[in-house]
């Protein structure tokens, strides 16, 4: 973003990097990354093990804003626990991978993180491979996030966990009929003062 460099909108980073973007990353328009030093570097730098070897992939929705250092873990982070040694024998070649293909490996099964829309994630939180995020969900700083957070719900922790609702079940229901992520973008902007306010009935449903 000119008027602040240390801002940068996801998707249009994503398609900037032409055949080096990761195949296995889908971002929402206007979704954000804020970072002093090193915004540009967001899919080399705050996706982690993204190996693309288990086909598992990143999901991100409209209008999320993610603070520095947030970073994504990905399944090729997680080394196999069903046998006796945790130790990637196979993945550092020679030898220690003919003795076994990692194909034999007993990898634990890759799932899909999905991040919803509106979502908000605090400085230096870590997201954990297959986590489902709803959306207009808050999560703080430095939390650690291993299951998945209900939408609008605000997590905190390590291991996060949920410390409260943003607003109650009825709302809840009304906020995801409307979908307002959805809309035509005039009709967002329109809609602005009523969705910083938490004028609901202003947005007709």
């Amino acid at each position: 973003m000119p008027s602040l460099r240390r801002v940068v909108y996801l998707k249009p980073l994503l398609a900037s990097l032409g055949e080096a973007a990761p195949g296995n990353v889908s971002v929402g328009e206007f979704t954000y990354y804020d970072d002093p030093d090193h915004a540009l570097a967001f899919f080399t730098r705050n996706l982690r093990y993204n190996f693309r070897n288990t086909g598992a992939r990143l999901e991100i929705g409209r209008f999320c804003a993610f603070a520095t250092d947030v970073h994504f873990m990905m399944p090729e982070a997680n080394h196999a626990m069903a046998g006796l040694s945790t130790y990637p024998f196979g993945v550092l070649g020679g030898a220690f991978a003919d003795a076994m293909p990692l194909s034999d490996y007993p990898w634990r099964p890759a799932g899909d993180t999905r991040i919803g829309h509106d979502v908000w994630i605090g400085t230096g939180a870590l997201v954990l491979p297959g986590v489902a995020i709803g959306h207009g969900a808050v999560i703080g700083a430095r939390a650690v996030v291993t299951r998945d957070v209900p939408a609008y719900a605000v997590a905190a922790g390590n291991p996060a966990r949920i410390v409260r609702r943003r607003f109650d079940d009825a709302t809840v229901a009304r906020l995801l009929a409307l979908s307002w992520w959805d809309w035509p973008l005039d009709r967002v902007i329109a809609a602005i003062p009523a969705l910083v306010k938490g004028e609901l009935d202003a947005l007709g449903g």
